[in-house]
């Protein structure tokens, strides 16, 4: 089986066309630590690592650029990019990008809260009369996004968000799991700033590449390497270097609402 998965992987990259692959494919993203973000200029994260050597050992040469996730979405849709890196597939997105059929990771949205602020949250109902801090961009599920019981403050980054929560201008933080514990350490917070346990969506988030012939081959030729490479060791140690071996991107969780598309 595994000779065989080889054997459609080489020819799928052969029946794309010299161009496409003598040409550097170009990927946007977002800040998206620690899956994929820019750290003194130099790119990194676990989604970025695992891409490039998935790339690399398809001969796939690839040009990163970071943006903000609302400039991403609208650089895929025109065609300005060749594809965008950790992306919900959704229905409204199929007209313009194809997805390889493995995910890269997957995301659980959770709250953070200050600990001297302390809110008891177990359903989102207990939000009533709270503010929650949201990045620009994303979604969270249609019962979040649409609830009139509690208010949404959106920030430009990430950090700004925590910074908010800090200073008492939010109640709450809604971020994935992995993301704030990432900015909670780079920030000096993990004294301050705690995670509750309530999951308000989970979902797989995918590379997306825009929908032409040539990325439809190179999507399955990628699934077909992605799933490799995760069997390997060189997989698990990406992921233990960004988390310290607590947490994996691919987590089963028992709780969790309706997910809505980053």
């Amino acid at each position: 089986m595994r000779y065989a998965a080889r054997l459609l992987c080489i020819m799928l990259l052969a029946c794309l066309s010299p161009l496409a692959l003598a040409e550097r494919l170009r990927l946007v993203s977002d800040d998206w630590a620690p899956y994929v973000y820019l750290e003194q200029g130099q790119a990194k994260g676990i989604d970025y690592e695992v891409t490039t050597q998935v790339f690399r050992r398809l001969g796939v040469e690839v040009d990163w650029q970071f943006m903000p996730w609302k400039r991403c979405l609208a650089m895929v849709e025109q065609g300005l990019t060749d594809g965008v890196m950790d992306i919900f597939r959704v229905e409204s997105r199929e007209a313009f990008l194809v997805y390889p059929e493995e995910p890269m990771s997957h995301v659980e949205f959770v709250l953070f809260q200050d600990r001297n602020r302390p809110h008891a949250v177990t359903h989102l109902g207990d939000l009533a009369g709270l503010s929650v801090g949201i990045s620009s961009g994303y979604t969270y599920g249609k019962a979040f996004s649409e609830s009139s019981a509690f208010k949404r403050e959106s920030a430009p980054t990430h950090e700004a968000n925590f910074g908010k929560l800090i200073r008492g201008r939010v109640d709450l933080v809604v971020t994935d799991r992995l993301v704030g514990r990432y900015l909670r350490r780079q920030l000096g917070l993990e004294q301050q700033v705690e995670e509750l346990p309530l999951v308000i969506s989970r979902q797989a988030q995918y590379l997306g590449l825009t929908r032409t012939p040539e990325h439809q081959l190179l999507a399955q030729a990628f699934t077909e390497e992605l799933r490799r490479f995760k069997q390997e060791r060189a997989y698990t140690a990406i992921i233990e270097r960004y988390t310290g071996g607590s947490a994996s991107p691919s987590d089963a969780v028992e709780q969790h609402e309706h997910s809505m598309p980053r």
